[in-house]
């Protein structure tokens, strides 16, 4: 195995601001595992308020750049394993090895990866597209730039109700309302009543992420499903999440990649909660693993590409909701 990667800082085409802060460029590590010749794509966006760089993940790639590359790859579940002990505390760092090795293992299988794991694409959700916090004049012009399905609104502010009923005026699409962890239980309990009148879907993190008691309040008279994301960074946290949401939100780059994610979807079903897989702002690469994954989920959010004005990959169409994937071989991408 040989490895390589490259630093990228992808532009928003606007501003993007959620309850946590403003960015205008989504900073991410791409790396690309060469296995006798087969080559494979991984990425994995740096997010400030878990405290992981580009920078951080290169350093942690290039102390154990040897070990990474000597191992003799046959499957990807033996290598994410592999690599989880080699990077206990870089989960960002192990998902664009995971997704990268998955890849290779497509194209040495000869298949794309949704058919091998026997799904079928006709049973994909439609994705979301995002409008992040702006003015409401301005996220009302943002959602119409874009006629979509399914919105996805970005709130964690004093004007929550407002914005929701001011996009409400101008579409009978699907809202999602993600909260990121913007709002206190009292807060909560006042505007989820709310927002199910005006016709909202679904609501991510409502409070903070250790506010289990919170939660628990919200889960019994929520008539509206609250989808765990913050919550939920990693396998153990599922369980934990039964009983205080209805669902829970995946992060390829947080879990550590589509290995431990495959097992959180079977732990979440056998738990009767829904499941989605979400963006963290991923180019084509990242979003591409999320595509293939779509079939076994509730709710995508796979609308990183169209958040971007610029793209580093091509092998993903996007049309009306509908992300098509490649019919070649693993993730079928292409850098471009």
């Amino acid at each position: 195995m040989k490895v390589t990667y490259q630093s990228q800082n992808l532009p928003f085409r606007y501003p993007f601001t959620i309850s946590k802060g403003t960015k205008t460029h989504q900073p991410s590590l791409i790396v690309t595992l060469d296995h006798r010749g087969i080559t494979g794509l991984g990425e994995a966006p740096a997010i400030t308020y878990y405290n992981i760089t580009v920078e951080k993940m290169i350093e942690d790639l290039e102390r154990k750049k040897k070990f990474v590359e000597q191992f003799a790859f046959m499957e990807p579940d033996r290598y994410w394993h592999y690599l989880h002990h080699l990077y206990p505390r870089n989960n960002f760092l192990v998902c664009a090895l995971d997704i990268a090795a998955w890849d290779i293992y497509g194209k040495i299988r000869q298949q794309p990866l949704y058919k091998l794991w026997n799904l079928d694409m006709a049973n994909a959700p439609l994705t979301d597209y995002t409008i992040g916090i702006d003015t409401i004049d301005k996220m009302v012009e943002k959602m119409k730039e874009k006629p979509w399905p399914i919105y996805k609104i970005k709130l964690g502010t004093p004007e929550d109700i407002a914005i929701v009923t001011a996009l409400r005026k101008h579409t009978e699409a699907i809202f999602r309302v993600d909260a990121n962890a913007g709002w206190t239980t009292e807060e909560a309990l006042e505007k989820i009543p709310v927002l199910a009148d005006l016709g909202v879907e679904m609501i991510e993190q409502p409070l903070a992420k250790d506010n289990w008691e919170g939660m628990k309040k919200l889960f019994a008279v929520s008539k509206v499903p609250l989808i765990a994301d913050e919550a939920c960074v990693v396998e153990q946290d599922v369980e934990r999440c039964a009983g205080h949401f209805h669902g829970i939100n995946i992060k390829l780059t947080k879990c550590s990649g589509i290995t431990p994610a495959l097992r959180m979807i079977s732990k979440a079903r056998s738990l009767n909660m829904k499941v989605m897989v979400g963006s963290m702002n991923e180019s084509t690469v990242g979003s591409a693993a999320i595509a293939h994954l779509s079939p076994m989920l509730d709710y995508i959010d796979a609308d990183g590409p169209l958040l971007l004005s610029e793209d580093i990959a091509t092998g993903l169409t996007y049309e009306a909701g509908r992300v098509s994937v490649s019919e070649e071989f693993g993730l079928g991408i292409k850098l471009k």
